[in-house]
C-alpha cells in the first residue's frame, strides 16, 4: 500500500480563522479529512504533521526516505527562504509536491520565489483547498500508471 505523508508549515494550524480572505474557511482538520477520505477511497495510507518550526519538519522530511511514495507539502513562510528545507527534500529519494492555497504569483513580491520548487516534483498553487487534493489526485494517477 502507497504511503503519503501531507507536511504544513508555520501558521497553518490557523487556517479557518487566519485572514479568511486569502484563505477561506476550511480549517487544517478539515482539509486533513477531505484528504483521508479521498487516500482511503484509494487505497492510500496518508499520514499528517504540521510545525511552526522549521527543524521539526526538516526532521520529518528526513524521515520521510524510505517510509513514504510521495510528500505533499506546503511549507508556507518557508516556501521563500528556507534553504535548510530545501537541502533535506534535496537530499531524500521522495518525490514531493509543493502547494499552497493562495497563487503565490500574484501575491507580493517576496512570495513569488520558491526556493522549494527546483528540488520539488511539482508545484500547485491558486486553487484554494483544492490545491491539496489536486497534489493527492496527480499522486493517485502516478501510482496506477
Amino acid at each position: 500500500m502507497a504511503k503519503v505523508l501531507v507536511l504544513n508549515g508555520p501558521n497553518l494550524n490557523l487556517l479557518g480563522t487566519r485572514e479568511p480572505e486569502i484563505y477561506g474557511s476550511t480549517t487544517l482538520k478539515d482539509i486533513e479529512r477531505m484528504m483521508a477520505a479521498r487516500a482511503q477511497e484509494a487505497g492510500i495510507t496518508i499520514d499528517f504533521y504540521q510545525s511552526n518550526h522549521e527543524g521539526c519538519l526538516v526532521d520529518k522530511v528526513q524521515e520521510a526516505n524510505h517510509h513514504y511514495d510521495y510528500i505533499i507539502f506546503n511549507a508556507a513562510a518557508f516556501t521563500h527562504y528556507s534553504i535548510a528545507l530545501r537541502d533535506a527534500i534535496a537530499a531524500i529519494d521522495v518525490p514531493l509536491i509543493e502547494v499552497h492555497i493562495s497563487n503565490i504569483h500574484q501575491r507580493e513580491e517576496f512570495r513569488h520565489n520558491s526556493v522549494l520548487a527546483p528540488v520539488a516534483m511539482g508545484q500547485i498553487c491558486g486553487l484554494g483547498i483544492e490545491s491539496y487534493m489536486a497534489a493527492l489526485e496527480a499522486i493517485i494517477y502516478k501510482l496506477k500508471k
